[in-house]
């Protein structure tokens, strides 16, 4: 198939990439072209600003794609110039757990529900991340609702390709003792590493589904059990303090992410515990070897 990959750069974009070429898909990466890639010859690339409307239409005109990947869509303008620009059979926009409010225990698809919400159309800037996120998805149900796309959901992604180094932050103030405010220190949560969260989307390509889907791994954790885990292997020490500085996953509810509508799709996804620890391990030695 000919596959359009808006983004896609870094991140769990990477090991989405490669798992659409070792599938043999012609791929196209659209991108503002500020990063390095690591695909060589083995993709198409296009310059585009895919938040200027005009610049799409221009970079698309007279091109047919069977699949469009947005992963940098983030707003219901950004859905629009898409959507009006790109001729496609099947649009995948890379959507955001942050749509359900709140998240709790066992969060389904049917949770936010698209289309009993007013639409406005707002660039990313106009409201916080969650509100932009759900927008865009309105944007999807509400005018682009004859069109065959789906909405992927994923909770914090995490591996050791993680440029936000959100898990990072507990790691460093654990094994250096630095005071963190954690809101919510004992709400477990749900994740998602990152070459399955690539691999997942890879594996949508093909499948005939429409809609919304989650994806996580399964199981949660609590971020007591990842500062407990990293001061009995390091000797640190997790200062929880309301003065301290604030941690990136602060004001996070107590939730889990059903993934059952995925793998009645055929993908199975890994249990959190099978991998978290190994993660772990990967930014202590990191920071060790930083001494």
């Amino acid at each position: 198939m000919k596959i359009l990959v808006l983004g896609g750069t870094r991140f769990f974009g990477i090991p989405m990439v490669e798992e659409l070429l070792r599938q043999g898909h012609e791929v196209t990466v659209a991108t503002r072209q500020r990063n390095k890639d690591p695909f060589g010859d083995a993709v198409r690339r296009i310059q585009v600003e895919r938040t200027d409307p005009l610049g799409m239409a221009k970079a698309f005109r007279g091109k047919r794609y069977d699949v469009v990947y947005d992963k940098i869509a983030y707003c219901s303008n950004d859905i629009k110039y898409a959507m009006e620009a790109i001729d496609c059979g099947k649009y995948i926009y890379m959507s955001s757990t942050a749509v359900y409010e709140p998240k709790k225990p066992d969060t389904r698809e049917e949770d936010f529900d698209a289309l009993d919400r007013k639409l406005v159309w707002c660039d990313r800037r106009d409201f916080p991340y969650d509100e932009v996120k759900r927008q865009a998805e309105c944007a999807l149900w509400q005018v682009y609702g004859d069109r065959d796309w789906i909405a992927v959901r994923y909770p914090f992604v995490l591996g050791e390709d993680d440029y936000t180094e959100r898990l990072l932050f507990y790691v460093e103030h654990v094994m250096k003792s630095v005071p963190m405010n954690i809101d919510n220190v004992d709400a477990r949560m749900s994740y998602i590493r990152s070459d399955e969260a690539g691999k997942f989307l890879a594996f949508l390509a093909d499948r005939d589904f429409r809609g919304a889907v989650n994806g996580s791994a399964h199981g949660s954790l609590s971020l007591r059990d990842i500062t407990g885990y990293v001061e009995r292997k390091t000797g640190g020490k997790a200062c929880l303090d309301p003065a301290g500085e604030a941690a990136p996953y602060n004001g996070e509810p107590e939730y889990s992410i059903c993934v059952d509508r995925a793998e009645e799709l055929g993908f199975r996804f890994s249990d959190i515990n099978d991998w978290i620890y190994e993660l772990i391990d990967f930014y202590i030695d990191r920071e060790e070897d930083g001494k």
